[in-house]
């Protein structure tokens, strides 16, 4: 099966790309986990945090933004000490603070999705050197999600979020998946 230029061959990575990259994503709890986890990608490979993202969800309590936003200092501190994740205390304090965030807006899938009009965006992209890293769309909701006291949300990380979320669908139009999407959006 063709798929993009970036999926290697390891089984974990092309289960992630030809099941969940690019799918449309409306589910607020589903969209929170890859917020948090785009985030804790920042500055490494998102393969790095695919290989961790069982053991996050372990330590995470599920993604659940209530039991987040309650996350003591000590419970950071004994998080820090777990070698199944990626032990960054900005980034755990983080997953807290976006929590609170999180849990102030009304309808957070909503806002999310309004950056691209509510709609996935089909791009058509044959070459690594073809797809943008950031757009205006990922840069408008880095600069909101900012302004509501979020952290780890700059644009190229808005912009891997909107990606992998289906917010665009950024599959290589020689990808067996961009067929497939596309013809469905």
């Amino acid at each position: 099966m063709p798929r993009c230029f970036w999926c290697t061959d390891d089984p974990l990575y092309q289960a992630y790309h030809d099941q969940e990259w690019g799918v449309p994503l409306r589910d607020p709890q589903a969209l929170f986990e890859l917020l948090l986890l785009e985030g804790f990608q920042a500055g490494l490979s998102w393969f790095t945090v695919l290989k961790k993202r069982e053991r996050y969800r372990q330590v995470l309590f599920g993604f659940d933004p209530r039991r987040l936003a309650e996350l003591s200092d000590e419970e950071i501190e004994n998080l820090m000490q777990d070698a199944g994740i990626i032990r960054n205390r900005l980034k755990l304090r983080a997953s807290r603070q976006n929590a609170r965030a999180w849990l102030a807006i009304d309808d957070p899938a909503a806002l999310l999705w309004s950056f691209v009009g509510g709609q996935p965006k089909i791009n058509h992209f044959s070459e690594r050197s073809q797809m943008p890293t950031v757009t205006a769309e990922a840069e408008a909701m880095s600069k909101a999600l900012k302004k509501r006291g979020f952290t780890f949300v700059g644009p190229t990380i808005c912009y891997a979020f909107m990606q992998a979320s289906g917010m665009v669908m950024d599959h290589s139009t020689d990808c067996d998946r961009y067929t497939e999407l596309a013809g469905k959006l």
